[in-house]
């Protein structure tokens, strides 16, 4: 009993240091997002166990954030991770419903070790399971705002999670592991702050594993075709995990206004040092005003799988001028959408440069594609307005 009271002692005492350390410097950022994915919270050659001591630091500096008023939310992989864990199998399953098993396993297994970390400081924990379907309908992306800013209030950390149980495409190779969704979720609550830990320091000019003149970026001012290449030649924004998604996740929290940090999850005090706005990993300056709320909604609800590709000079009316996207200057029509969706639109090279609400379904575009406003009713038989997507409906990206 000694013992362990002299440890709990010694621990204190670190903790309040750390505390009055952190005191001395105020933060820049109130409202904070943190992203901890599986390689960061995990051990072991096949990272199928929990790393309770990283865990427990991520805690402790969520719990000094929490000391400053900051308000933070943890976005948490490693469900699968821990519901592997101790299992008589030499090897996990990968095929996706064994996962999902394991996910359901799981989960329960990651908030005990939280609650229990967090509860040495004092701090309430909350799970909130969340698939992407629930913040593309608006009603449902208010009411998740609604249940985080009230956790929030009660001074409990929301830990957030994708629901892997029912999240196919988050299992298998489409969303990435939680980036897009701690960007949605960033964008959701108007964060001031993204932080994404990985297991690597941060944005290099090569991959540093290949390329011993790889040299980190501390910076990065505006993601753009250059920074993009940066992922890899085969650049897929949400293919899962990897630079890519968390690239594309950068992309979207700067263009709504919030800065982002990438860096190693490992690193001594890596959530403290970004949320004081010290030197550590590469940061994502964000645009220069934050987008309103509709318009957040937007960019998070945007199909991933369906977009528009216009010419050079629909291009240029878009981004310099602040048009609409008329039919004429339409080249193509990817997927199958209905008048409401929101859906990316894309110039050569199929990069995406912005996202709106379609006025008309995707095979009616496909009609009238490169046509004049004033031919729709003659085409379509009908007539929702000479816009395919109005400018009070479109973001740039």
């Amino acid at each position: 009993m000694s013992g362990a009271s002299h440890i709990h002692t010694e621990s204190s005492i670190d903790d309040e240091a750390r505390r009055e350390d952190a005191e001395s410097q105020p933060l820049p950022y109130r409202r904070i997002v943190v992203k901890a994915g599986t390689s960061v919270l995990t051990a072991g050659p096949d990272h199928q166990s929990l790393d309770l001591t990283v865990m427990a630091a991520l805690a402790r500096q969520i719990s000094q954030l929490r000391s400053l008023s900051a308000e933070v939310l943890l976005v948490s992989s490693g469900a699968i991770a821990a519901g592997q864990e101790g299992r008589s199998e030499s090897r996990a399953a990968s095929d996706i419903p064994s996962r999902q098993v394991r996910a359901a396993i799981g989960q329960s297994r990651l908030m005990h070790t939280y609650q229990e970390l967090f509860g040495a400081h004092d701090l309430q924990v909350a799970q909130v399971l969340l698939t992407i379907k629930d913040l593309y309908d608006r009603q449902s992306y208010l009411n998740v705002r609604n249940t985080l800013q009230g956790l929030w209030d009660l001074g409990v950390v929301p830990i957030l999670n994708e629901n892997d149980v029912v999240a196919v495409d988050e299992i298998g190779e489409v969303f990435g592991d939680n980036d897009r969704l701690s960007a949605l979720v960033a964008n959701l609550v108007d964060a001031d702050l993204l932080v994404i830990l990985t297991d690597i320091d941060g944005l290099y000019t090569a991959d540093p594993n290949l390329d011993s003149n790889a040299r980190l970026i501390p910076s990065v001012e505006r993601v753009d075709e250059d920074i993009e290449a940066l992922a890899g030649k085969d650049y897929k924004p949400w293919a899962r995990g990897g630079m890519a998604t968390k690239i594309e996740a950068a992309r979207l929290v700067t263009t709504s206004g919030v800065t982002m940090v990438m860096c190693h999850g490992t690193a001594e005090d890596a959530v403290l040092k970004a949320a004081r706005g010290d030197e550590i990993g590469t940061v994502f300056r964000p645009a220069a005003e934050k987008l309103e709320a509709r318009k957040r909604w937007m960019m998070g609800a945007v199909s991933q799988r369906c977009s528009v590709a216009v010419d050079k000079g629909a291009s240029a009316a878009l981004r310099k001028n602040n048009r609409s996207l008329l039919p004429a200057g339409i080249t193509g029509v990817t997927g199958e959408f209905d008048r409401g969706d929101i859906v990316y639109i894309v110039a050569a090279g199929e990069r995406r440069i912005a996202c709106g609400i379609a006025n008309y379904r995707s095979e009616d575009i496909k009609r009238i594609q490169g046509f004049r406003s004033g031919d729709i009713q003659d085409t379509l038989g009908y007539h929702y307005g000479p816009e395919v997507i109005h400018r009070d409906n479109l973001v740039l990206v």
